[in-house]
């Protein structure tokens, strides 16, 4: 087999074992203090993970206008293994960014953050999609 050859058969082989970043995907957010809550589109930003709302919906379930929309709620998230994530969330209630932590577990994600020594339970999210 020639090099050109082996090395081909390596690339289809190293493709065939990478598995899929499981955070990636549509993700409904808790209610926030205000009642309403959002769908977060995780992606991948460069070497980093992110998330983007969507849609948003109020108390009662309904879908609102949001000027939220289209903001990065997830930032520079990276992947620490066992399901645990770190980076960034904003909170559009109260206007923060908190350094987050994510757990992953299935089609939950538990969201925590923390700035300048205030913490806060973002609550569960639920995978969509």
């Amino acid at each position: 087999m020639n090099k050109f050859a082996l090395a081909a058969v390596a690339v289809l082989m190293g493709a065939g074992m990478a598995t899929a970043e499981p955070l990636l995907g549509t993700w409904r957010t808790a209610a926030d203090d205000n009642g309403n809550s959002g769908l977060i589109k995780v992606d991948q930003c460069g070497a980093k993970l992110c998330g983007t709302l969507v849609k948003s919906y109020g108390p009662d379930g309904k879908e609102i206008k949001s000027d939220n929309i289209g903001r990065k709620i997830i930032s520079e998230t990276v992947n620490k293994g066992g399901g645990a994530y770190t980076g960034k969330v904003y909170s559009p209630d109260r206007g923060k960014t908190y350094k987050s932590k994510l757990q992953l577990n299935g089609a939950t994600l538990k969201v925590s953050g923390c700035v300048l020594g205030i913490c806060r339970d973002g609550g569960t999210w639920q995978k969509v999609k």
